[in-house]
C-alpha cells in the first residue's frame, strides 16, 4: 500500500453558501438552491453525455476543515459517533460526497441544485448517479433511522 496518493482538483464548486452557516446537512433538504461546477479546460470533454443523467455524484475536498477526528458529534445528536458513521468534514483525507440534481451543462460548467457545499470547494471527481447501480432496497441507516421515523424529516436538518 502506498503511503501517499496525489489527487489534483478537476475544478471548483461555486455555491451561494459563503460560510458554513445555513448550509443544509444534505442538499436535498434545500433543493431549490442552485450552484455550479467550473471544470478546468483539460477536463471539459469529460462532461460529454452527462446531460442525459438527472443526477451526479460530486466528490470534493473539505478545504476549510482544519482538523481530523476519529469520533464526532453529528447535527442531530449530542452523542459522539465514529467518523465513518457520520458525514463530518473533519475526517481522514477530508473527502466529501454529494448527490446533486443536474440542471444544465454549458461549456465548462455544470449547473445543479441540492447543494450542500461551501463556495470555492475543490472538485475531485464527477460520477453519474445510476439508479440501477446506486439505489438499494431494504437499507438501514444505523443511528439516523430513529430521527426519520415514519418518513418525517427533523426540523433541525433543514436550517
Amino acid at each position: 500500500m502506498k503511503d501517499m496518493i496525489i489527487i489534483r482538483p478537476i475544478g471548483v464548486i461555486h455555491s451561494p453558501y459563503k460560510k458554513r452557516k445555513n448550509i443544509p446537512i444534505q442538499g436535498r433538504f434545500k433543493d431549490n438552491i442552485e450552484a455550479w461546477v467550473e471544470l478546468k479546460d483539460e477536463y471539459v470533454k469529460g462532461l460529454k453525455d452527462l446531460e442525459g443523467f438527472s443526477h451526479a455524484i460530486l466528490i470534493y475536498y473539505f478545504h476549510e476543515s482544519d482538523k481530523e477526528d476519529i469520533e464526532g458529534k453529528p447535527f442531530l445528536e449530542n452523542e459522539k459517533h465514529g467518523i465513518f458513521a457520520i458525514r463530518s468534514p473533519h475526517r481522514p483525507n477530508h473527502l466529501g460526497l454529494s448527490v446533486v440534481k443536474i440542471k444544465t451543462i454549458r461549456e465548462n460548467k455544470m449547473y445543479f441544485t441540492q447543494v450542500d457545499m461551501i463556495d470555492g470547494t475543490p472538485l475531485i471527481d464527477i460520477k453519474p448517479y445510476v439508479k440501477y447501480f446506486d439505489s438499494r432496497d431494504d437499507t438501514v441507516s444505523g443511528w439516523l433511522d430513529k430521527h426519520f421515523k415514519n418518513g418525517k424529516i427533523p426540523g433541525n436538518v433543514i436550517n
